[in-house]
């Protein structure tokens, strides 16, 4: 038995002892456990082995990032870790059938805000070291960990970070387990990310809520002016009616199709198990892989305005706001299509009304060309551990951070994630299969393993 077999249950305690800290970086009041959830994997890092660990400052009221490396192994490459420690915020919290921080293992599966987004997968880069460390007394290569705690949150300050191109940063390629297997048992490398830009659409109308009876027919109403804008970007079938917003779009090539008809896959269970709806939407005659992996999109998050208490209030709001978002693919630029959105904002905008379309976040898409001994490396690790040939996908998601190590570091990400689709991320009830999170360890040790020269 090896010393990733004979560990299981520390491994398991400690992940429980990392979920247990509410690291949500979208609310001020958590910013205290944010530092405990970071001070938490600098100490493990230590306990790893690393001969350098860190707390690096974020400016102003940012967030910590957490700086590793061990570097004894000359003349070999050097690999950078990536992942982030903050979480999404647990509401709505009568949908969990355990707390959210006090993770419950039920079966396979330990459920829990960020067991599998992403300190759970981040556990497992840490203990693959560890475990290398522990058994050799060095590691066949060089490493490195970069792990932040605004992720959720949009990444500015690790982005900004990262720009300044510090030698420290220096690596041959970039890993990332923060992505998904396609399916149960079915190993998986995602080589394409969608971009993703978050707005605030705000329209202002009269200086006071009005009452309907008596202004009813002749105030301009915000709420029904965010309504008309909305459906102005985005027609009935989901085709963005942006002006030059599909311009840029790079559609994927047919060897890249052919390989995602391949993969194993129920529409049905998809829709009605995985998502729980009746029936998928989109642009019709698109397939469905390409929807979600290849093409870009507005959604509409929330709108919030007037009066949504119970019983009645006959008011015309004087505000309304609406959380909003684009994903990008292929070519788009992340400025361009904020310039595109603005304008198409200004130019459908109701009479009466005055909107405002302010940009919260943003990241970049990227594309990773899988023919590199990196990604090769990878495959064959996770073909070893799973028993199964390796799959390349894409992701509808977005880690922003990809496209940031792309230019600024240029180096490639090598994107193998442990997660499960049906994990529930951002949602009620996030989990992780504790199986992957096991065999997920031995992976990425096996894949240091194979990259010594």
């Amino acid at each position: 038995m090896n010393y990733y077999q004979e560990h299981k249950s520390e491994f398991l305690e400690g992940l429980k002892a990392f979920l247990r800290i509410p690291s949500i970086s979208t609310l001020p009041e958590n910013k205290p456990d944010i530092r405990r959830a970071a001070e938490f994997a600098l100490n493990e890092l230590r306990a790893a082995g690393m001969t350098s660990a860190e707390l690096i400052e974020s400016p102003g009221d940012g967030n910590p990032l957490v700086y590793a490396e061990w570097l004894g192994a000359p003349g070999q490459p050097t690999i950078l870790f990536y992942g982030h420690y903050d979480v999404q915020p647990p509401d709505p919290l009568d949908e969990w059938k355990s707390p959210p921080f006090e993770p419950e293992v039920r079966g396979d599966n330990i459920y829990g805000r960020g067991t599998c987004d992403d300190k759970g997968q981040v556990y497992i880069q840490i203990k693959a070291v560890e475990g290398l460390m522990k058994t050799n007394g060095k590691l066949p290569v060089n490493v490195k960990f970069l792990l932040e705690g605004e992720e959720e949150t949009g990444g500015e300050h690790i982005e900004a970070y990262v720009k300044t191109k510090p030698p420290r940063l220096r690596a041959d390629a970039v890993v990332v387990c923060d992505t998904e297997m396609f399916a149960p048992e079915l190993p998986s490398i995602c080589i394409g990310l969608r971009g993703l830009v978050y707005y605030e659409l705000s329209v202002q109308g009269a200086d006071h809520d009005l009452h309907s009876g008596v202004y009813g027919g002749a105030a301009p109403n915000p709420v029904m002016a965010i309504a008309e804008i909305l459906t102005a970007l985005k027609d009935r079938d989901g085709h963005i009616l942006v002006p030059g917003f599909y311009d840029r779009v790079v559609p994927p090539a047919q060897k890249e199709r052919e390989a995602w008809a391949r993969l194993p896959f129920d529409e049905k269970e998809y829709t009605e198990k995985e998502m729980g709806a009746k029936e998928l939407v989109g642009e019709p005659g698109v397939p469905l892989f390409e929807k979600v992996w290849a093409r870009p999109t507005i959604e509409v998050h929330g709108i919030r305005g007037g009066f949504t208490g119970d019983g009645a209030k006959t008011v015309i709001p004087a505000r309304a706001v609406a959380k909003i978002s684009t994903r990008l693919v292929g070519d788009q630029q992340v400025d361009e299509s904020i310039a595109q959105m603005q304008a198409a904002v200004k130019a459908v905008c109701p009479k009466g009304v005055t909107a405002g379309l302010k940009v919260l976040s943003s990241g970049a898409p990227s594309l990773t060309n899988p023919d590199n001994p990196y990604i090769h490396a990878a495959a064959e690790a996770l073909k070893e551990k799973f028993g199964q040939e390796t799959v390349y996908i894409r992701s509808g998601g977005s880690i922003p951070i990809v496209g940031v190590f792309d230019r600024y570091l240029g180096i490639p990400s090598v994107m193998m994630g442990f997660g499960l689709p049906d994990d529930n991320l951002h949602a009620p009830n996030e989990k992780f299969y504790l199986p992957n999170f096991y065999r997920g360890i031995e992976t990425v040790a096996r894949y240091l393993e194979m990259l010594a020269r």
